[in-house]
């Protein structure tokens, strides 16, 4: 694959960054697309930017406005509150999102090039999102061979990978300072260690302590 073109969906997050230092060391060209979807907080695309400049990858935004036509949630939805209750799908989900991102990433993909997505889905803490599933990203990879008539591989490094697994994957490739210090990952909209109160934040900040406390207990045996 090093010297293969591949194309992010990034998102300026924890999750995406480190795909994205996966793919930097894993292909010889990288870009990012991101996409704005009315999010409530335009600082997620701003740190996309930020970050894809200082890495020197090619960055490009989408416009996905029309998802907030269509769909009520709280990532869109300043007036929704941010919930997720057992056996109900959470008020972040958004109807359609990684379907339409994907497709829309394979479009651009092929426009310059590149036969390769990368996500950063995972199904282990895929916070009840049913687009984050393993065998959804299978059915959408074929189908988007077929439509295309092109032979896209989507990588999906993070699948089986618990949060505590993704902060050892970003310092593996080096990348765990920044990671911790220049994404957005907070629903509030607050990049680097976030608000420490909402589930996004949550599932980050008690990945990196089991992270740290595994790490330490290798380190003394």
């Amino acid at each position: 694959m090093k010297n293969e073109k591949a194309v992010v969906v990034f998102s300026g997050g924890q999750d995406s960054t480190t795909c994205l230092f996966w793919a930097i060391k894993n292909f010889k060209e990288v870009a990012t697309v991101t996409f704005d979807y009315g999010q409530r907080h335009s600082a997620e695309i701003e740190c996309a930017r930020k970050i894809a400049d200082e890495l020197g990858v090619l960055f490009k935004v989408l416009d996905m406005t029309l998802i907030n036509q269509l769909s009520a949630n709280a990532l869109t939805r300043d007036d929704i509150e941010v919930t997720a209750e057992e056996g109900e799908l959470p008020s972040t989900f958004v109807p359609g999102r990684n379907l339409l991102f994907l497709s829309f990433a394979a479009v651009y993909a092929d426009a310059i090039g590149s036969r390769h997505l990368i996500t950063g889905v995972s199904q282990t803490d895929f916070s009840g999102y049913p687009d984050c599933r393993d065998t959804f990203i299978r059915s959408l990879n074929v189908t988007l061979n077929l439509a295309m008539d092109k032979q896209f591989i989507i990588h999906t490094p993070l699948m089986w990978l618990d949060k505590a697994d993704v902060w050892e994957l970003s310092d593996t490739l080096g990348a765990l300072d920044f990671v911790q210090e220049k994404t957005l990952t907070c629903y509030n909209g607050i990049p680097s260690t976030g608000c420490g109160e909402c589930p996004a934040c949550q599932l980050r900040t008690d990945g990196l302590a089991r992270y740290q406390a595994k790490k330490m207990a290798g380190a003394n045996t």
